[in-house]
């Protein structure tokens, strides 16, 4: 389906840098990223995190590591996990050497808290010596005393100079693979941040609305604020912070992004939300639906709707749809086209078996243009 003009979002154009082998800017896609929650010198459990975190589709992860145990340990979980690590450094400008040494592929500094520009010029030396990138973090509630002093409070247009102080000194150092952060935990600041930043610089920007709260209440203001940003252009790689399992994170980052037609991954369901016309319980089957398809990867989608009110037309949009029916009989609709019907009991394992199949034939039809494009190379 043709992408209707009123639907395009125009990406800020920005430099590329890498973290281990994922681009971030420029023309790649926008990344979705979180943070381990265990103490990260245990390395069983922070592995076990990150592992879940992988299923789930992140891109990169990030672990703290506040301490020499901590960044011991990354050399065991940088040799393991699958995806790139990204060492959270606070304070203590030792930790980023150390943390560079042993297999991080970015470091997240916020500048303001490493103290003098000599070390950030030492953590520079030791990101250029083993390929790292790195992060600028600069967050609303740990800014410079002096521009706190000269704003009185803080403000966008703080936050902002903050960022490019900080900037600076790192291309002062002839260093350039860096993306930036400018977070706060009011919506209102932190978008009016990053919309500056965005035209203040070219580097890639890292989105997020930090301490965005528990799941319901973080997931509604990181989408209202991160939407707003996407929907702008503005943004490359991003992470929703929510008081709540790291995996949701994750779900809730695709989730925004395939709202906006910015990344698909895995199967994305239209449902209604149910009422007394409903031939089937559509709010338990959908719940059951979401958990049962979230192994598919694969980009698709599936309508849900209870009955044939706007069932038919859902259905035309979707790869796969159902439409309530009478007598306990749905109408089952594969490409648009009407195709068969289902009974009740068999309603949930039969709409799986369809989804399964379905990702099952669109990978095949991948790797088989796949192949044809390297054999023609």
């Amino acid at each position: 389906m043709s992408v209707r003009p009123y639907r395009d979002i125009h990406r800020r154009d920005c430099r590329k840098i890498y973290v281990g082998d994922v681009p971030v800017g420029g023309d790649a896609p926008i990344t979705v990223q979180s943070m381990t929650t265990s103490l990260t010198h245990d390395v069983k459990a922070t592995m076990e995190q990150i592992r879940r975190l992988e299923e789930a589709g992140a891109d990169i992860v990030r672990v703290s590591c506040p301490d020499k145990e901590s960044t011991a340990a990354l050399k065991e979980i940088t040799a393991q996990a699958k995806v790139p690590i990204v060492a959270d450094i606070h304070f203590h400008y030792k930790r980023a050497l150390e943390a560079a040494d042993n297999g991080a592929a970015c470091l997240r500094i916020n500048p303001g808290n490493i103290g003098s520009h000599d070390r950030v010029q030492e953590v520079v030396r030791a990101a250029k010596a083993n390929g790292c990138s790195i992060r600028i973090g600069v967050n609303a509630g740990s800014l410079e005393r002096h521009l706190l002093e000269k704003y009185g409070e803080p403000c966008p247009e703080a936050m902002v100079e903050s960022a490019l102080e900080h900037i600076k000194v790192l291309e002062d150092a002839d260093f350039f693979e860096t993306k930036i952060s400018c977070k706060a935990s009011d919506v209102f600041l932190g978008v009016a941040a990053y919309t500056q930043l965005a035209d203040a610089c070219d580097y890639p920007l890292h989105l997020g609305i930090t301490e965005a709260g528990a799941l319901r209440d973080g997931t509604v203001k990181s989408s209202i604020g991160l939407g707003m940003l996407l929907w702008s252009g503005i943004g490359d790689t991003i992470r929703v912070s929510l008081s709540a399992d790291p995996v949701e994170e994750i779900k809730v980052g695709y989730s925004m992004l395939k709202s906006l037609g910015l990344r698909h991954r895995g199967v994305r369901i239209v449902s209604c939300p149910s009422c007394a016309r409903q031939a089937f319980p559509v709010i338990q089957t959908v719940e059951v639906l979401e958990e049962r398809l979230s192994h598919i990867a694969t980009p698709m989608s599936l309508s849900i709707i209870g009955c044939v009110v706007n069932g038919p037309g859902e259905a035309r949009e979707t790869d796969i749809g159902l439409t309530g029916g009478g007598n306990g009989n749905h109408m089952v609709y594969l490409s648009g086209v009407t195709d068969h019907k289902v009974k009740d009991d068999k309603l949930v394992d039969h709409i799986v078996d369809l989804v399964e199949k379905k990702a099952a034939e669109i990978e095949a039809a991948r790797a088989e243009a796949q192949g044809g494009v390297e054999a023609a190379e």
